[in-house]
């Protein structure tokens, strides 16, 4: 249940988005460039990242969310959950490692990034663009965590992540909301 009672029991960000949308126009604009955009990582990998990044930090809703939308982007199944229980010994591509290493650490102790963290990314030969945009893809996921738990969303059910998921696929970010559909 939510902490607002301006909000039906079932709200998540779309519920805020659409409430606020001079405020989370220019957010869903930005995720939608940000997570489609032009990028060496694919869309499945930013999922992927999104969905490992609050799952470390404990966020189930985001991470079930974004897990499902990795998915279907075609990452396999489970493989969030694979993550999160024992990095090392998932079947993902070698050099996505260092970079969900490098996600994890941000996204626990951002504080202490060193350049020898940036440089085992670097160094199996992804380019800069790679590394920032996970960084803001680990981003995103810190800001999606404080206002789901902010509001006191509940996660969803996995089908419906599914469903959501889906549609995001369909969509993309900034015409999954009815009020920031932009005409086709």
């Amino acid at each position: 249940m939510t902490f607002f009672k301006s909000l039906p029991d079932d709200a998540g960000p779309a519920n805020v988005f659409s409430k606020y949308p001079e405020i989370y126009g220019a957010w869903a604009k930005m995720s939608q460039a940000l997570m489609n955009g032009p990028s060496p990582l694919s869309q499945g990998e930013r999922e992927l990242i999104l969905a490992y990044a609050a799952g470390v930090s404990g966020c189930r809703f985001v991470c079930v969310a974004h897990s499902a939308a990795a998915y279907a982007w075609g990452v396999a199944p489970g493989t969030v959950e694979r993550l999160l229980e024992d990095p090392e010994t998932v079947p993902v591509e070698a050099r996505l490692k260092p970079l969900l290493a490098y996600v994890r650490k941000l996204m626990l102790t951002p504080g202490a990034m060193t350049q020898a963290d940036a440089d085992a990314v670097l160094a199996e030969g992804w380019e800069e663009k790679a590394l920032q945009d996970a960084i803001a893809v680990t981003a995103r996921a810190a800001f999606m965590q404080r206002l789901v738990e902010g509001h006191g969303f509940v996660p969803m059910s996995p089908e419906k992540a599914a469903e959501q998921a889906a549609r995001r696929v369909k969509l993309g970010y900034v015409n999954l909301y009815p009020a920031f559909r932009e005409p086709r």
